[in-house]
């Protein structure tokens, strides 16, 4: 099968990757650019595992074709980390317990992560509605919430820098 071209920006990088038509990006992200932090969950769209940043909007990476990320900037959960240091998020979901087998985790920091750049102050039935498209098996998501929302306050407080390329 032939290969396409495909170039992007990931974690404010710029990559080029050779990919099959039907490849996902998931598979992509983790197999060719070892970006690993993204979990492959059900294949579906149901779990968000997979959940990326992606032009500015929260996806699930196992819905789009690799050849779709074409121009595009994408964040992956190792693309939160700047200069070294955990994004307020991360920090938050350790402090708060906000993780336990942690394979949801990479997709719920995504989808947290755009939560918080679309509304910087939720409330908790704002934070329950923005990750309702992640799915968590251990938590019980009450520290999950809490996570979210001592992140928003640290962000607030300090300013924080977004994540690469956001």
């Amino acid at each position: 099968m032939s290969k396409t071209q495909v170039n992007f920006i990931l974690n404010g990088q710029p990559v080029e990757v050779l990919v099959e038509p039907r490849e996902l990006l998931i598979h992509v992200l983790r197999e060719q650019l070892l970006q690993t932090g993204s979990h492959i969950g059900c294949e579906t769209s149901h779990c968000g595992a997979c959940t990326v940043d992606f032009n500015g909007e929260s996806v699930k990476s196992c819905t789009l074709f690799a050849v779709q990320a074409q121009d595009a900037k994408v964040i992956t959960v190792e693309g939160l980390v700047s200069n070294g240091e955990l994004h307020p998020l991360q920090q938050a979901f350790m402090d708060e317990h906000g993780l336990q087998c942690g394979y949801c985790t990479p997709g719920m920091l995504m989808r947290s992560y755009r939560l918080l750049q679309e509304n910087p102050d939720p409330t908790e039935a704002e934070i329950r509605q923005g990750i309702s498209g992640n799915l968590c098996r251990c938590t019980g998501y009450q520290n999950i919430i809490k996570s979210i929302q001592k992140a928003a306050a640290v962000i607030n407080e300090s300013g924080h820098d977004e994540a690469k390329s956001a």
